[in-house]
This record gives C-alpha cells, sequence and structure tokens, in this order.
C-alpha cells in the first residue's frame, strides 16, 4: 500500500469513528502485491490471499497475451472445504427436480455421447480491482488480476437439459458443486440461472486451454457462461436441480448483489435498500506493460501491451494517451478470438522527456460503450464491476 493510500483509509476510518458522513471513492486499484515463493499444485507461484480457501491472483505480465496461462490463472473458492482429489470412475453429475426423468451423468458420457463445443471467454470476479474502492469494501482486496481468458471445451447445458427433458412449467435452473462449507449452517455455494440466460454458449466445460482443467479451477468440470461475471461459473458442477419457482438462496440474494439504481451506487453511510444482483461484465481494459512504476530511458522506442474485453459485444477499438489524457491514439488491436475473450492492444511510443510519464488505456466496445474515468466510478459495499482506465505511471530517466 503506498504511503497516500494509507492516510486516506486512515482518514475514513477516522471520520467513521468521529460520526461525520463518510463518501465514498475510488482510486487506481492495489498492483504490489507480492508473488509468494509457494506454489499451489498445478500453479506457479502467485499472488496469494488464502490457501484455505484458496485465494489466487494472476500477477499482471500474464495479460500481455490473449490467452492466460492455466498454471497462471486466478483462484477464487467461497468454501474451505474443497475436494483433495476425485475418482472419475465414479464421478457423475445429477441432474434432477422438474424434468422428465433424474439423470446421472458420467465425464465420459458427456464427453461421448454430446456434440462438443469450444469457446473462449474471460472469466473474471465480480470483485475484480476491488483494492479502488475507498473506504475499503467487504470482499478479498483484488488488484486486476482476479480474471483470465481462456478456451473452454465441453457441451452445451441447454443439449444436456434437453436430454433429460424439463417439464412444461420449468423455469430455473440451480447448480452447486462439491465444496463445502466448515459449519453446518452455512449455505453452501449455489447459484441459479433463469433459462431463458441459458444460450448456445453456456457449457458445461471439461478442458481449458486444451488440457484438462486444472483441480483449482474446478475440474472435472465447470459451468462457463460467457460475457457474465464469474460468480456463476459454478466449479466442481455435480449437482443441477430444475425447478419451476425461484429458490431464495443466499448467493443470490444476499451476496453478490449490487445498488439497484442508475449508478450502480450508494454511500456508506446510506446503503441502498434495493439491489439487485451482477450479471454481465463491463467494458475494461488493462496495461500489463510497462510495468507500473517502473523506469525507461529517455528516447527509447516501448511498446505498451496489454488486453480489453466487455461482456460479448466486442472491442472496437483501445485509446492511449501517454500525457495524462490529455490527448489520445488509437493503439493496434490483436486479432479477435472471439466477442467474449481478451482482444490485445499494443502501442508504440518514445517518451521525449526525463520525470513522471503517466500511460492511460481506455476501450471502446462496438455498441460504442467506454471505459469511464477512475474518479467517475461510484462507490458500492460489495465493490463490485469496477473498470475505471487503467492508469500507470513510469520514470523516464
Amino acid at each position: 500500500m503506498q504511503r497516500r493510500d494509507f492516510f486516506r483509509l486512515s482518514l475514513s476510518a477516522c471520520a467513521v469513528v468521529l460520526g461525520s458522513n463518510v463518501f465514498g471513492s475510488t482510486r487506481e486499484p492495489l498492483d504490489n502485491q507480492r508473488v509468494i515463493d509457494v506454489a499451489f499444485p498445478q500453479k506457479r507461484p502467485l499472488i496469494t490471499y488464502s490457501d484455505r480457501p484458496p485465494l489466487l491472483e494472476t500477477p499482471m505480465e500474464f495479460f500481455k497475451d490473449a490467452i492466460t496461462p492455466n498454471d497462471a490463472f486466478f483462484v477464487r473458492w467461497h468454501m474451505p472445504r474443497i475436494p483433495v482429489h476425485k475418482y472419475i470412475d465414479t464421478y457423475r453429475l445429477s441432474i434432477h427436480g422438474a424434468v422428465k426423468k433424474h439423470t446421472y451423468l458420467s465425464l465420459d458420457e458427456l464427453k461421448s455421447e454430446f456434440e462438443q463445443v469450444e469457446i473462449t471467454a474471460v472469466m473474471q470476479c465480480g470483485g475484480n480491482s476491488r483494492s479502488a474502492f475507498v473506504p475499503t469494501t467487504s470482499g478479498i482486496q483484488w488488484g486486476n488480476g482476479a480474471m483470465g481468458c481462456a478456451k473452454f471445451k465441453g457441451v452445451r447445458l441447454k443439449d444436456v437439459l434437453d436430454r433429460v427433458g424439463l417439464d412444461k412449467d420449468a423455469r430455473w435452473v440451480g447448480l452447486n458443486g462439491d465444496d463445502k462449507a466448515a459449519f453446518h449452517k452455512t449455505e453452501n455455494f449455489k447459484r441459479e440461472l433463469a433459462l431463458s440466460e441459458i444460450n448456445e454458449n453456456v457449457i458445461i466445460a471439461y478442458e481449458m486451454n486444451g488440457e484438462e482443467l486444472p483441480f483449482l479451477n474446478g475440474y472435472p468440470i465447470r459451468l462457463i457462461v460467457p460475457g457474465m461475471y464469474s460468480d456463476s461459473w459454478v466449479k466442481m458442477l455435480s449437482n443441477i436441480s430444475v425447478t419451476k419457482e425461484y429458490q431464495e438462496l443466499f448467493y443470490m440474494d444476499k451476496a453478490y448483489r449490487i445498488a439497484d439504481n442508475e449508478c450502480e451506487c450508494e454511500e456508506p453511510d446510506n446503503l441502498a435498500k434495493k439491489t439487485k444482483p451482477i450479471t454481465t461484465m463491463n467494458i475494461k481494459s488493462v496495461i500489463a506493460y510497462p510495468k507500473n512504476g517502473s523506469s525507461i530511458k529517455v528516447d527509447a522506442n516501448i511498446v505498451a501491451k496489454g488486453v480489453a474485453f466487455d461482456s460479448g459485444n466486442g472491442i472496437k477499438e483501445v485509446l492511449i494517451s501517454v500525457d495524462d489524457g490529455k490527448n489520445w491514439a488509437k493503439a493496434e488491436l490483436g486479432d479477435e478470438l472471439s466477442l467474449f475473450a481478451f482482444r490485445e492492444f499494443k502501442f508504440a511510443f518514445r517518451a521525449k522527456s526525463r520525470g513522471v510519464l503517466t500511460i492511460m488505456a481506455k476501450a471502446i466496445n462496438n455498441l460504442g460503450e467506454e471505459q469511464p474515468k477512475a474518479s467517475a466510478i461510484k462507490w458500492n459495499r460489495g465493490g463490485y464491476k469496477y473498470n475505471g482506465i487503467d492508469t500507470i505511471s513510469l520514470e523516464v530517466v
């Protein structure tokens, strides 16, 4: 944490103690978290917030490329009790409820009895960049690395539901995996999707970047919901329950919700009474190179690199400023792997004078939506959906 951020947080805390009004704000997300020396199974050393449950963040250097390596992909579990092994011969996906027949499917049956499909998509925690919010909100204080992009292979959830047959008045699909709460009174992690949300792109995946899913990323199967935040991408999927009525659940009705107003915002001492679930992702871009706070030589040829994405409308352009937002120029875009994938960008420049140089990246999608300035993003209690224009500072020597 930088010194100015410490005092800013401290002042906010003092305001609470003294009883004065507290106003929420945002800053640049933290990006100086340390990569630990110990690696989890199938992972390289990553930024680590917890080992039980595993909470691992991808360092910024991996966002120069559209595809995030499996061993660098972020990890987010909710429950501390996760399986440490799986017996594939006995593993079954249970589909029940408002269906014609309660059905169990093995991994082999998923692979052999359904059409296999692939999609490249961004997975992003709804609280990615949460450390930008001041005062500090609840939840893991992620930097920008609680996200990644991979090519997933599996079968359409729609095809599986068609196979078992749904009752005429079926409306909702509940999904949960094999992680368990530590205390019996704690509700296990479960999500619901309306049948209308399940399109051709929603798949049950068993491969990630041409390999089996890493254990910590949901092996043997997980749900993939392109364009939506990853709270709905259920890991170690084991149970699908089809219902006629919406089922009240903690992780639908209490957690992963945001103020239901135009700005999706509130104040720390005046929380919104009406909230809604977070669903589709905002447009966003990040600069992965040069590293924030690093030094470059005056008049050297530098190529800034990063990625941009949105909820599936597609990235039209990325604009770069090398003078603290006074002027903007188009970056060169890489190939569009899919509308749901990271889009690489790069921008060549030369620093003409010594001192501090500020670089900013702003993505624009095919609908004309732009990343907002960080100062335009208002506070919310969960620290969700931050997508401010990414800004880095370099020392020109």
